[in-house]
């Protein structure tokens, strides 16, 4: 099944927003703080974010598999 770059995308936010807020609720149960499960919330959507780039560019250097 081929997807369009669009809905491809729309699944990419939808599941970082379900993952940060996972996140950060579990980061208020832990902490009883809801200021802080925010702050971890934000941070680590961004540095995934940023994470999940760089492995893209650097799979994108690796040959292997490719035809």
């Amino acid at each position: 099944m081929n997807e369009r770059k669009r809905r491809s995308l729309a699944k990419a936010i939808s599941w970082r927003i379900v993952a940060s807020l996972t996140t950060m609720v579990l980061v208020w149960v832990f902490t009883g703080n809801l200021i802080i499960s925010f702050g971890v919330g934000l941070t680590e959507a961004i540095v995934k974010m940023a994470l999940y780039f760089a492995h893209e560019r650097a799979w994108n250097s690796i040959k292997w598999g490719v035809r």
